[in-house]
């Protein structure tokens, strides 16, 4: 069973960076594609960027030249590099999984029930204040 916890969040003033990690066990670098997602207060969970087993990425319009989805296999570990941070990305950050087959990093990131992928940490708040 693939269990997930995230660390690295903060608060942070606007045009700051944090870098967040998702440490996981009981996986196989292997089989499943990671995502990191987020949710801001009274908001939908939405997807931020998705890193494939071949390391290829994909990104939401909102992260496109600021964040950078990233993992070291030999560690287990994601990340999420964000820079040049906003008011707007004050969120609680979540990593997730999902076994591949059948998922993509596209189809992680445009998820629609989230229930549906395989693992989900318990988030971490970044607060970035103007």
């Amino acid at each position: 069973q693939v269990q997930l916890v995230e660390s690295g969040g903060g608060s942070v003033q606007a045009g700051g960076s944090l870098r967040l990690s998702c440490a996981a066990s009981g996986y196989m670098h292997s089989s499943y594609v990671l995502g990191w997602f987020r949710q801001a207060p009274g908001k939908e969970r939405e997807g931020v960027a998705a890193i494939d087993t071949d390391g290829s990425t994909t990104y939401a319009d909102s992260a496109k030249g600021r964040f950078t989805i990233s993992k070291d296999n030999a560690k287990n570990t994601l990340y999420l590099q964000m820079n040049s941070l906003k008011p707007d990305d004050t969120s609680m950050y979540y990593c997730a999984a999902a076994k591949k087959p059948p998922w993509t990093a596209v189809h992680v990131l445009y998820v629609i029930d989230s229930n549906a992928l395989d693992a989900w940490g318990q988030g971490t708040l970044v607060t970035v204040s103007s």
